[in-house]
């Protein structure tokens, strides 16, 4: 019989784990930061001290690397990013599309939007990636990562919804090219080091299915 892995947790956390003692919105804006007062089962099986956290919500995102096997290219996005400037790096990142879900939407509708929005393309097959906590010490943020099959044939140009006051240039660059960003630093954000190295180590995989349904692995 299998161990069971260390530190590994149940998903369906109960008040057996954790007790909410307050929670009250503290600032609220274009987004909103709750506070918590709450307790917390120890590893040792005893229970935490009362300890107060801030959460900042901002909602849960999409986001898609777009691929085209045909020409063995991605097409990736950059724009603007105010917390990369407050942290003193650059803040002209480049990244996948993407997007916050809206009320009413779901991921594959806001994947296609986001597509759409930020690229000017119409994505042919999305594939999952990976979904996965942003920055779980003080944020609730989701990120569920895709990659789309499209055509970057016609690809490039100035995209995003002007009255968000989006400034979006659209990069279209061989495979090869954007998997080394991630040995030269200048894939530095987590959506586009996560989906060039699950790229780098499914391409060869995702070539094969996808041109095999277009009739090209002849």
């Amino acid at each position: 019989m299998s161990k069971p892995i260390l530190g590994f947790r149940e998903m369906m956390v109960t008040s057996e784990d954790v007790e909410v003692v307050e929670r009250s919105t503290v600032y609220q804006g274009y987004f909103h930061i709750d506070r918590y007062r709450l307790r917390h089962r120890r590893h040792d099986g005893g229970w935490s001290d009362e300890i107060s956290r801030e959460i900042f919500e901002r909602g849960h995102a999409v986001a898609v690397l777009l691929y085209d096997p045909d020409r063995d290219k991605v097409a990736l996005v950059e724009q603007f990013r105010p917390g990369a400037l407050a942290a003193g790096w650059s803040p002209w990142l480049i990244e996948p599309v993407a997007g916050i879900i809206e009320e009413g939407e779901t991921a594959i509708s806001v994947a296609h939007r986001e597509s759409r929005e930020e690229a000017g393309c119409e994505v042919i097959e999305l594939v999952p990636i990976a979904r996965y906590l942003v920055s779980p010490g003080g944020s609730s943020e989701t990120v569920e990562l895709f990659c789309g099959r499209v055509n970057c044939e016609h690809l490039g140009g100035i995209h995003g919804v002007a009255s968000e006051g989006e400034d979006i240039r659209v990069l279209v660059v061989p495979a090869d090219e954007a998997i080394a960003w991630l040995g030269e630093g200048r894939a530095n954000n987590a959506m586009t080091l996560i989906a060039l190295q699950w790229l780098a180590l499914n391409r060869s995989m995702l070539r094969r299915r996808w041109l095999d349904e277009l009739g090209l692995n002849q």
